[in-house]
């Protein structure tokens, strides 16, 4: 476990909002080069790792995603402050009072700021803080520098279009909680990157050949829509599990959905991922999730023949100041490793067409 919290430390500490993850991509695949793991990245920058097995196609793959919900510069405003919208989907409810930090693109240096609702103070507004709506027509950015003019903040070198980063600051309790920006889905890379690490340390042979799939965009919609093989007959995206009133999911154990806004998960795969965690007592809940969709989602709806599967971590405030707990991601780690030295669900998967008698039955 101290490799896996090591790593996703370094992730959170990496910002990459989707559209600026060239840091922590060079970040993951330098880890892969210490671990021994081949990879190459696409042209868009997806990393696609591999480790080899008795069968080489067809395979599988594990997918997460690197990047993060963030922001980028809407508008400087007269006062010098920064008008921002969402990269990805999150309420501006959950920005406030957030560090940032924003990246010009003539800079190398980033400028820090916070997030503030327009009437942030009591001291003046009164209680019309409490009355102001909710929406990112009603913050902005104060940056760390001597500005109060629009002209002030541009020759700072900052442009309509820079992107804002929400600064993780992650901490980890004495009772093992992690409470941090971004465990989506940097929890889950650590937690994979721990799964290989495991299975090349214990010198296993893998059945079947495996991809590790790290993509750049899910929190836009794209996910793992590219850089998937075509031969991959199943996936097993690994993301966030909501934790919520009325959600299965918790913190401390693996959640299984069989169901996100896209659909029903692969009843095949999803039940045997279920069966592997019973058999080695790992803790498992069956979870459904209405205004959710993932790498998996991405795949299926670019053409991928592919069954798919979605695993998560238990995440508590999910794309606010978020938080899980160790023996989650241990978990995962766990249920991935194993799910690594299994053959492929079916043998009828081993070609993408087949006759009738021969299809796999649900009962």
């Amino acid at each position: 476990m101290d490799y896996v919290q090591d790593v996703l430390l370094r992730l959170l500490q990496t910002p990459s909002p989707s559209g600026r993850t060239e840091d922590v991509m060079r970040l993951i695949g330098e880890e892969l080069e210490h671990l021994a793991v081949s990879f190459y990245l696409t042209r868009r920058g997806v990393i696609v790792a591999g480790l080899d097995g008795q069968q080489e196609s067809p395979d599988r793959a594990v997918v997460v995603h690197a990047d993060t919900v963030g922001c980028v510069v809407k508008e400087i405003r007269p006062n010098g402050r920064l008008q921002v919208i969402p990269v990805g989907h999150f309420s501006a409810r959950f920005a406030e009072g957030a560090r940032v930090l924003v990246f010009p693109d003539d800079s190398p240096d980033a400028i820090s700021g916070t997030v503030l609702p327009l009437f942030a103070s009591g001291h003046t507004f009164g209680h019309a803080v409490d009355t102001q709506g909710v929406g990112w027509e009603h913050v902005e950015v104060r940056l760390d520098e001597l500005t109060d003019s629009a002209e002030d903040t541009a020759a700072l070198g900052i442009h309509v279009g820079d992107f804002v980063a929400l600064e993780a600051q992650p901490t980890i309790s004495a009772s093992g909680f992690v409470n941090s920006r971004h465990l989506d889905d940097k929890a889950g890379v650590a937690a994979c990157l721990g799964a290989f690490k495991a299975v090349i340390d214990a010198d296993v042979e893998l059945p079947v050949s495996a991809h590790l799939l790290v993509t750049i965009a899910e929190e836009v919609g794209l996910g793992a829509s590219h850089g998937l093989h075509a031969d991959v007959a199943e996936m097993v995206s690994v993301d966030n599990a909501v934790v919520a009133p009325g959600q299965a999911s918790r913190e401390t154990g693996v959640s299984i959905a069989m169901h996100d806004s896209s659909g029903p998960m692969d009843y095949h795969l999803t039940r045997k991922l279920i069966r592997l965690a019973e058999e080695h007592d790992i803790p498992v809940q069956r979870d459904v999730y209405n205004f959710y969709r993932s790498d998996a989602a991405a795949a299926l709806e670019s053409g991928a023949e592919t069954r798919a599967a979605l695993i998560g971590f238990g995440v508590d405030a999910s794309h606010g100041y978020e938080r899980t707990h160790l023996d989650a991601i241990q978990r995962i780690a766990e249920l991935v490793a194993l799910y690594l030295q299994t053959p492929l669900t079916f043998a009828w998967d081993a070609t993408p067409r087949g006759p009738l008698e021969e299809f796999p039955s649900q009962e």
